[in-house]
Parts: C-alpha cells; structure tokens; sequence
C-alpha cells in the first residue's frame, strides 16, 4: 500500500493526513501562544490548518467511490495550506525574523526528525513548546513545504489511478454492460 493513498479510506494510515494532523497541532499551538488576544489571524490560521487536514481526510473517504471528488478535496486541501505558510511567512516578514533558507542546517536538522519513524508526531509540538515564535513559524514552513510535496505526489497517483480506471460512472456503466452481456448472448 501507497503511504499516500489508502484504498481502504482509512485516512489515519496517509501520511499526508498525520503530517497535516501535526501541522494543525503546531498551528493550534502558535496562533495561540504567539499572536495577540483578538487578532483575526489566529481564526484564519487555525482554519486553513484545519480546512487542509479535515479535506486530506474527506477526500480520502470519497476516493472509494469518486477520485474526482479526491482530486478536487486534495486539491483544497493543498491550497489551504499554501494560504497557512503565507501567513506564517508574513508572521516571519513583518517582524523582520530570518526565514530559514531551505539549505540551512536548521531546516537539514528539522527534515532528519520528519523522515525518522522513530520520532512521535507530537515531538513537533513538544519542540515547539521550548522555542521562540520565529523558530516555531519557521518549523511550521519546513512541515508545510513537505506536505504539499507530499499532497501534490498524492494528487499525482489519484490522477493516474483516475485515468487508468476511469470515474465512478464509467465504472458502473461498464459493470452493467457486462451483467446484460449473458443476456444478449441468449437471443
């Protein structure tokens, strides 16, 4: 089984949807350790955050019937998570913190933790809890970097498995074309 995809629609085996799930726990947390008491963009974060991780999950329940229905959600959830790394870039520009480079032996250092199946999803967070907003917002960067990697290799194989086996509906016409083929043979 793909780690990307689960024919099973049990969206916890994607590693899209833990990573997402990571990313709204990080998120969570930042929006509201980090920005003011009644600033907008704590609702905004958490939102984006949210809408990424509950598409990657819809979307993955709707792939058993539709993968057009999985590509369009995937694609949502992908896009809100573009929208939650601008703002965690715009949180970096505005206060004039660095934005790690995506060389930089910080992002190496934190990429190394992301790939170790020994390392719980939760780290992420207990990490952030002992680390100032920049680094928080930075991690976050890193994390969302490699979730749209990960959700555009997922929408390229739902891509692929949709032209290969066609729509629901091409599916279940060409069921039916087969059940009525004894019938014909008969006449």
């Amino acid at each position: 089984m793909s780690p990307l995809t689960s024919p099973n629609g049990n969206v916890r085996c994607l590693l899209t949807f833990r990573k997402s799930e990571t990313i709204y726990d990080l998120t969570f947390y930042f929006a509201h350790t980090f920005l003011s008491k009644g600033d907008r963009t704590i609702d905004q974060m958490i939102q984006a955050a949210r809408s990424g991780k509950q598409n990657i999950a819809e979307g993955c329940a709707a792939a058993i019937t539709s993968l057009e229905t999985a590509i369009k959600l995937v694609n949502v959830a992908k896009a809100s998570l573009l929208e939650l790394r601008l703002d965690y870039e715009d949180f970096l520009r505005v206060r004039n913190l660095r934005q790690w480079e995506k060389d930089s032996v910080e992002v190496h250092a934190l990429r190394k933790k992301t790939v170790d199946k020994t390392v719980p999803d939760s780290w992420f967070v207990e990490l952030a809890k002992t680390r100032p907003a920049g680094t928080v917002a930075n991690m976050a960067i890193v994390l969302l970097h490699q979730e749209d990697f990960l959700l555009q290799a997922q929408l390229n194989g739902l891509e692929k498995k949709f032209l290969s086996q066609g729509g629901f509906r091409e599916r279940l016409f060409s069921a039916r074309l087969k059940s009525r083929k004894p019938d014909s043979d008969h006449r």
